[in-house]
């Protein structure tokens, strides 16, 4: 059971920063933060991530080009046109190897306003640290795992941040319900998301892209939403005094479940 909990803890933190920093912050800056917290907050990811960091800029391009062309043939990771998770992520992956590597031809509009700390980045996204954080886990288990079934748990520590990726862009774009009519298939896939800490409101998320908060109806709970809440009453970060809230428009505006 405990090797459980461990799982379960990384898989939240893990969640926590992709949803925080690179998602909410990286892609959207919905916040601001001032340039030292920015750092430690980039840090934290790349520590809660480990073998599956996620470079801040590549996230945010490929982000950007999600919302812009949303369960097009543009899409770098629709549901529409993949046949399965898997085939959704790899595809979704070489268009990230290429950001990385500076072979990706980037609409200007998607550049900029995000997180870059080169040397961290560098180490992150290489195999050497991914390696390194792979042993890591798998030294962990040998010296704790205790049935020879707690082994399988290995692969999911080894790509936790592509493994959210899929789980949110492949469910929330499939299965769930709709507070509004929209041209995607974005979907709210949990009415309480506790497990992906709100990512998986997708068709709120949708309709109103720079709203911290992700939930909309009374039953809706957006847990990073409220942790957002907290640093910036402790000063930590800075929401816009105007800042986009989302809310349900009147019946018609509903698409249904």
């Amino acid at each position: 059971m405990e090797l459980v909990a461990i799982l379960i803890a990384h898989s939240t933190v893990s969640v926590f920063f992709q949803t925080f920093f690179l998602h909410r912050y990286a892609s959207h800056r919905m916040f601001t933060m001032s340039r030292r917290w920015e750092r430690a907050f980039h840090l934290l990811t790349y520590l809660a991530q480990g073998s599956s960091y996620l470079v801040p800029r590549a996230y945010a391009v490929l982000h950007r080009m999600h919302h812009a062309y949303s369960d097009t043939p543009k899409d770098p990771h629709s549901p529409r046109y993949a046949k399965g998770p898997a085939a959704m992520m790899w595809a979704t992956k070489k268009q990230y190897d290429a950001i990385c590597d500076g072979t990706a031809e980037v609409e200007p509009r998607f550049l900029g306003g995000y997180p870059e700390w080169p040397t961290l980045d560098r180490i992150g996204n290489s195999w050497t640290s991914r390696l390194a954080w792979g042993t890591g886990y798998a030294l962990f288990y040998i010296a704790f795992a205790t049935q020879w079934w707690q082994f399988l748990f290995l692969p999911l520590h080894w790509t936790m941040g592509p493994l959210h990726g899929a789980i949110v862009n492949w469910c929330g774009h499939r299965y769930g319900y709709r507070n509004f009519n929209s041209d995607d298939d974005s979907r709210n896939t949990l009415t309480l998301d506790l497990v992906t800490l709100g990512e998986l409101f997708q068709n709120n998320h949708h309709k109103y892209a720079m709203s911290p908060n992700f939930a909309v109806r009374w039953f809706e709970i957006d847990p990073a939403y409220q942790v957002i809440r907290l640093l910036a009453a402790v000063g930590i970060l800075q929401l816009p005094e105007r800042h986009q809230v989302a809310r349900l428009e009147h019946d018609s505006a509903r698409a249904g479940g």
